[in-house]
């Protein structure tokens, strides 16, 4: 499954807190180059990349090898989220139904 997420905050602070967050939930990382992560475990795998898009914000992409919407699927969501309130520290994330 490919998702994606923009932010503003820097592609280094993305990867720090990409190194924390999945590293919490047991899965192994390998640095792949200062921009990308390739993260592997029970859940499965995930390869996340992060690159400047349009001026000042940062693409973040990740692809996993889940089919469907698995357990790794929504813990990339839940570091997405992660990720915006590291750049707006007063979102207050709702259940979406």
């Amino acid at each position: 499954m490919r998702l994606f997420h923009r932010t503003s905050i820097l592609p280094s602070d993305v990867i720090a807190l990409a190194d924390e967050h999945f590293k919490a939930l047991g899965l192994r990382g390998t640095s792949d180059t200062m921009r990308s992560r390739t993260f592997t475990g029970e859940l499965g795998t995930l390869q996340l990349k992060v690159r400047s898009d349009g001026g000042h914000y940062t693409l973040v992409e990740a692809f996993t090898d889940q089919i469907g919407e698995s357990r790794l699927d929504k813990n990339v969501k839940k570091f997405f989220n992660r990720v915006h309130r590291a750049a707006d520290p007063h979102h207050a994330p709702a259940a979406g139904y």
